[in-house]
């Protein structure tokens, strides 16, 4: 079974990666979004970036750095088949996959306000936000000494394959065939 991982800033086009993987080369899929959403509703909490980041920083000092996804590897595992985790937040998350053998990450950025526009077109829960807290919430998420907070700028730079989308989706998608086969 091989693992993808997918680290990106927001709106950048992690999902748009997934949805190709999925589509094209059969990969299950397993995304950190839905895990903490589910999370977030057994709390009766608002689903938001806010209550995301919040939710998902107690559950790794709670257990460790790489709690969700150690739960997002265990249903891949269940599945048997090749698969992709989204949203790979912390160094320590990839520390746990990279033990496990069989892993890539791809780490994909874009212009912020290309990305900005991208997710409110998107719409999510999550994307009813101004520009400026879009950018307040990258800042917050981008480093941290703290291992159980995400650190995207870590992150990235351990990808194994880094995309940059200002483009299209044809763009990305050509982009991401020509680094998966070399």
């Amino acid at each position: 079974m091989k693992v993808i991982g997918i680290t990106g800033t927001l709106g950048a086009g992690k999902g748009t990666i997934v949805k190709y993987l999925v589509n094209n080369m059969g990969y299950n899929h397993f995304s950190v979004r839905e895990y903490l959403t589910e999370e977030i509703k057994k709390r009766g909490l608002v689903v938001n970036r806010d209550s995301m980041t919040d939710v998902a920083n107690e559950l790794r000092s709670k257990h460790s750095p790489s709690y969700i996804i150690e739960q997002l590897y265990e249903r891949a595992i269940i599945s048997g088949n090749n698969s992709i985790i989204e949203s790979i937040r912390t160094p320590g998350e990839i520390d746990y996959l990279e033990k496990k053998g069989n892993f890539l990450l791809i780490a994909v950025d874009a212009d912020p306000k290309i990305r900005y526009d991208r997710i409110l077109i998107r719409g999510s829960a999550t994307d009813n936000i101004s520009y400026d807290t879009f950018i307040s919430n990258e800042k917050r998420e981008l480093t941290s000494t703290d291992p159980n907070n995400q650190n995207l700028s870590a992150c990235a730079k351990r990808a194994d394959i880094k995309l940059y989308n200002n483009s299209t989706v044809d763009d990305l998608v050509k982009k991401l065939t020509k680094s998966l086969s070399e």
